[in-house]
């Protein structure tokens, strides 16, 4: 059974998740911890808990969701996983942190890459590869049937969407990925943002302001 956890971290009010199981294995998706004092929160959750890291996930590399990247590699001596469409999203994060007053951003590299159908395992859990592209080139979802929970990043949010303005965005691809990929999942689907509260596939079905597909 898969437990989630999740922090909010950094001035961008990112959602980052620590995902475990009953063998205590865990992999950490989107690290946003910024300075010390986040951090410390999340190595002293994984060792109170006596959680054991086995991979780290970008949904994609925008400079919020990846801040803790470095640190979560060198401290837990594990390999970062991206789409490999990501890669150049992720590189530029160093270049265009100083002008978000970021002048101490760690950069990291992906060590290995995902696509579509790929599986994300840990302990007796996996997750399945959604490519979601539109917000980020590069964008995966991760889903689980049995539970029926998907972490989205930042494809979906509760009654919005993610913003498609920034380089390599596209709106007319992030709405698509949306109706083929996100709501051909169960209605009851959770799904886990990037940013803000968990909402349902059903919910946004309905009442999403962006993508809605059936009246209410």
């Amino acid at each position: 059974m898969i437990k989630i956890d999740l922090f909010e971290f950094n001035p961008f009010s990112e959602n980052t998740y620590i995902l475990s199981d009953e063998t205590s294995e865990c992999i950490i998706i989107d690290p946003g911890c910024h300075n010390a004092s986040e951090k410390e929160t999340l190595k002293n959750f994984i060792s109170d808990n006596n959680l054991k890291v086995v991979e780290l996930i970008n949904t994609h590399c925008h400079i919020d969701h990846v801040f803790g990247n470095k640190f979560v590699k060198d401290t837990y001596q594990v390999n970062l996983r991206i789409h490999k469409l990501d890669e150049p999203t992720l590189e530029s994060v160093k270049v265009y942190a100083p002008v978000y007053g970021f002048n101490n951003f760690e950069e990291s590299s992906a060590d290995t890459f995902f696509d579509e159908g790929d599986k994300v395992t840990f302990g007796n859990s996996s997750l399945e590869i959604l490519f979601v592209p539109g917000h980020a080139p590069g964008h995966v979802v991760l889903f689980n049937r049995e539970q029926n929970i998907c972490i989205g990043g930042d494809v979906l949010f509760r009654e919005s969407i993610g913003r498609t303005d920034l380089p390599g965005g596209n709106h007319e691809q992030l709405i698509n990925g949306i109706h083929e990929k996100i709501f051909k999942l169960d209605d009851q689907m959770v799904v886990y943002p990037g940013h803000g509260p968990t909402t349902t596939v059903g919910h946004e079905k309905i009442y999403n302001p962006f993508c809605a597909i059936t009246s209410n």
